[in-house]
């Protein structure tokens, strides 16, 4: 829910893109449709961290100037075929899971749109991060909350959901996400190197070249990570490992992603020398891991071949419909009021967080 891959044809991480600009990575990416219209990948992929941060990652594919819970690519013609992404959507009509057009809300509660089975982000227990700082904020407008839940990926909660007048409010969505309006951000976080503290790695550049001789590196479908995979030339040979995190499901009408908490494992088992992943979908899984473990950030100076920056670090906002400014407005009298406690939040997530640019 709150965000945001890499090839010269496409755009669309775990958020989407023919048209687009480039969440994991809260990831994100997400697949939206017309009706009679071609497969059209939104450009920023991730949920609604997830939904913003992998729709990056799809974006930054496709445009090269996007980040993961999203990125994506695009075609030249108007079909677009993903045979070779990690993440792959199909159009489909709205689910009946989704709600149809829903009328204005009179309620006066703060209505947010929530994925039940997101964590680290969301749950339908209210133990993901995004669900306490939802809280915090509906608590500084002085309204009352009300999560509209689904068990639907993330990515869906755009089109299917805020689009639909379901729900209100988006937590967690790449800052400048297109689809919405965006709230000025209100904490910029990027992806980690995951390594063992007993290894005593010290690694916080793709440029290391101890990269290239680890047998396995987990990361993410789709995000910034994946890419750098191809650009230091390990992409090919990890290429059945990182299906392997995902137990070789078909992407075939369905979206996948590797889930965060799977590569920390991978870390902490031995079974990968390194993990790279967004840090709000990872600190949680490192914190808890009862082998010891180091987050080390990425550094934010990393390129493609053909010098296109792949970008480490993303502002994270909270998104509404284009058409409600004033819900905007309030949102960020809201998140100043709110900030420390939002701070507070984050930092017991264990999240390493970096000064906003946006």
């Amino acid at each position: 829910m709150t965000t945001s891959t890499w090839m010269s044809t496409a755009r669309a991480s775990s958020k989407a893109a023919i048209d687009t600009p480039l969440p994991r990575l809260r990831s994100l990416t997400e697949c939206e449709t017309e009706p009679g219209s071609a497969l059209k990948p939104s450009p920023f992929l991730q949920p609604s961290s997830v939904v913003s941060r992998e729709y990056t990652a799809m974006t930054m594919l496709l445009s090269g100037t996007k980040k993961n819970r999203s990125h994506s690519f695009a075609s030249a013609g108007g079909a677009l075929l993903l045979l070779s992404l990690s993440v792959v959507c199909f159009a489909d009509p709205l689910p009946s899971s989704s709600p149809a057009a829903s009328p204005a809300n009179t309620s006066g509660a703060l209505r947010v749109c929530a994925s039940a089975n997101q964590m680290p982000y969301s749950a339908k227990d209210g133990d993901g991060f995004e669900n306490k700082i939802a809280g915090a904020v509906a608590v500084a407008m002085g309204r009352p909350i009300e999560f509209v839940w689904t068990d639907r990926p993330a990515i869906y909660l755009v089109r299917d959901f805020l689009d639909q007048n379901a729900c209100d409010v988006i937590i967690g969505l790449d800052a400048g996400d297109s689809r919405v309006l965006t709230t000025k951000p209100y904490y910029r976080a990027g992806y980690v190197f995951i390594t063992r503290a007993a290894n005593n790695l010290d690694i916080h550049s793709w440029n290391d070249p101890r990269l290239k001789a680890f047998d396995h590196i987990a990361v993410g479908f789709g995000t910034p990570s994946e890419e750098m995979l191809k650009v230091i030339g390990k992409y090919d040979d990890d290429f059945n490992y990182e299906r392997s995190l995902v137990n070789f499901r078909s992407a075939r009408n369905q979206y996948i992603q590797v889930d965060p908490s799977r590569m920390v494992e991978e870390v902490a088992n031995g079974k990968a020398d390194i993990a790279v992943g967004f840090s709000p979908e990872v600190a949680r899984y490192v914190r808890e891991s009862k082998v010891p473990l180091r987050m080390t950030l990425v550094d934010d100076d990393t390129v493609k071949s053909d010098g296109a920056k792949v970008p480490q670090a993303f502002d994270q906002s909270m998104g509404v419909r284009k058409t409600d400014p004033q819900l905007r407005e309030s949102l960020d009298d809201a998140l100043a009021k709110a900030r420390p406690e939002i701070e507070k939040i984050l930092k017991a997530e264990g999240i390493p967080l970096l000064e906003p640019r946006s």
